[in-house]
């Protein structure tokens, strides 16, 4: 996805000349490619290629959000997100979005809306996360992968932003969710809800 640009951006744009796989792992690839920039010179942009992926921001019938603890081994820290979860190839984010949900945390939604999409390491990675709201909640059992071990509980959005706020909530994805959140919880921002 993309977005058209609000000018024309022709004078900011790098050509690629060649490009070079540099590692081909079971989840990522890197790749380095050669580059002309916009005054013609010639540079190299290394970056991760990544699957795509789903967040999902699940509000139960009380109004509270429906959370994460898990180890992230690359920060070395638990991280409390929304649930999430990488799409396999060629798979419909929503698809991603109603599985990884029931997976993780054992919920299922009647209701679902999409909010859009978040690039989140844009100088170094090809990441982009689709971000779906999820409401009408039947709780179910989960059914977590083999190496997959995670917390779920709730928390209100004061009690998320307060989490932000003292930098106990820094996932980036999870941060642009409560954006999505305060806006269309205050009505700024519509979401088209449709049924499962």
């Amino acid at each position: 996805m993309s977005e058209k640009p609000l000018h024309d951006d022709a004078h900011l744009v790098e050509t690629r000349l060649d490009t070079n796989l540099v590692y081909d792992g079971g989840f990522l690839k890197v790749r380095r490619d050669n580059v002309r920039l916009p005054n013609g010179g010639p540079a190299w942009r290394e970056y991760i290629v990544h699957p795509g992926a789903v967040v999902v921001i699940a509000q139960l019938d009380d109004g509270s959000l429906l959370i994460e603890r898990q180890h992230r081994y690359p920060v070395g820290m638990v991280m409390t997100e929304f649930p999430a979860g990488k799409l396999d190839p060629g798979e419909d984010p929503l698809v991603c979005a109603k599985r990884e949900l029931f997976e993780e945390t054992g919920y299922s939604a009647a209701q679902w809306a999409y909010a859009g999409a978040v690039h989140i390491a844009i100088a170094y990675s090809t990441e982009i996360i689709h971000i779906y709201f999820a409401r009408g909640m039947t709780a179910g059992e989960r059914r977590l992968d083999d190496d997959e071990f995670l917390d779920v509980s709730t928390m209100t959005l004061p009690e998320m932003l307060a989490a932000v706020r003292d930098g106990r909530i820094t996932d980036s994805k999870t941060l642009t969710c409560l954006l999505w959140l305060q806006n269309a919880a205050s009505g700024a921002w519509q979401l088209a809800w449709q049924d499962a």
